[in-house]
């Protein structure tokens, strides 16, 4: 077996030797003091792309949502959100366990849900239920199959939530992926919104960490909710470094990712034994189905490790598959050779 095709997910990318030179050279200090420049100006730079007063260098996604989720909200709070969405599936029960807040999930097909469907959600003012405290839109949607909201979406959804009096975080771990696709400037799928998140570990390739904006106010909160949560960071500059690197460099190349998930798609879409939507295919991010007699996604993704491809089971016969800065369009064709291979085993 040769190179190893890994699909899994756009986190598994690797520093380039530009964002290596650029960790090496970065001027640090102690962050918790708030005294690393870098970390400073990766701030400045992320609230400022997408039009809010100020930002918090944090980990983690995970840890993104998670600290406006509890800055946003009080124990015994419900939080409405796509039934897939990642903070509700993806985050080990932190809402739960961390926050103390309980989720109501709108049952969607894409991950995109509607100001009729949010109305639904929203618990009317009785004392023995529990209070609706905020609304989560994550874009681009990973559980949906990358789908982007729009900014049209986004704002009807904004407006009902602050007509019952609700503030919004968009979890826009991949919302980068969103302004590849449409065009649509980070700062505009925020502008509705009263908070947000974005990763830099994903398709933007930097190694860790994630940026968390807002108004001033806001942040001051989140600031110590990350303190409590752990993620206070001493000398980290060399990490934003790479962050502000990613930004700067590896942005306006996510069209690439983007072109590649649908090369992907349309050559699986060919293949027997496999169900797809070439139309849902978006972003970054290609699901499929099995339909050949004899597989579940556990025995497929065996037999595509063995022949060098590695992706996700999305459930007993799905799959998902996600392109990123470490895979070509010869890596791509060689997936689709060798999950053809594999079917055909």
């Amino acid at each position: 077996m040769s190179k190893i095709t890994d699909l899994r997910s756009d986190t598994v990318t690797l520093p380039s030797d530009g964002m290596r030179e650029a960790m090496m050279r970065a001027k640090v200090g102690d962050d918790v003091y708030g005294e690393d420049p870098t970390v400073i100006e990766l701030q400045r730079r992320v609230a400022e792309l997408l039009g809010k007063e100020a930002g918090l260098f944090v980990p983690s996604g995970t840890m993104a949502n998670q600290v406006s989720l509890r800055a946003h909200t009080e124990p015994g709070d419900e939080v409405i959100l796509d039934a897939g969405g990642h903070s509700f599936n993806y985050e080990s029960g932190a809402t739960a366990a961390l926050c103390g807040v309980q989720v109501r999930p709108i049952t969607t097909e894409t991950g995109v849900f509607t100001a009729a469907q949010l109305d639904e959600a929203v618990r009317p003012p009785a004392y023995y239920m529990p209070q609706s405290g905020l609304v989560i839109i994550e874009n681009t949607n990973n559980y949906g199959g990358g789908t982007v909201w729009s900014v049209e979406q986004t704002l009807q959804v904004a407006r009902r939530a602050h007509h019952h009096g609700l503030p919004v975080h968009l979890d826009g771990a991949r919302l980068f992926n969103a302004q590849a696709a449409t065009g649509v400037s980070v700062k505009e799928f925020a502008a509705p919104v009263d908070s947000a998140s974005i990763c830099l570990s994903k398709g933007l390739g930097a190694p860790v960490g994630s940026v968390v904006v807002g108004d001033r106010q806001f942040i001051t909160k989140v600031h110590r909710f990350r303190k409590m949560f752990g993620g206070g960071m001493r000398q980290v500059g060399f990490l934003a470094a790479a962050g502000l690197y990613a930004i700067e460099h590896n942005v306006t190349r996510l069209v690439d990712d983007h072109k590649n998930a649908k090369r992907l798609a349309e050559g699986l879409a060919k293949l027997d034994g496999i169900e797809l939507d070439i139309n849902r295919v978006k972003t970054n991010m290609v699901f499929f189905k099995i339909t050949r007699s004899g597989f579940d996604s556990h025995a497929l993704l065996e037999r595509m490790r063995k022949l060098g491809v590695l992706a996700n089971p999305t459930g007993p016969m799905g799959i998902r598959l996600v392109t990123h800065l470490n895979v070509d369009k010869h890596d791509i064709d060689t997936a689709v050779s060798s999950i053809a291979e594999a079917l055909n085993r």
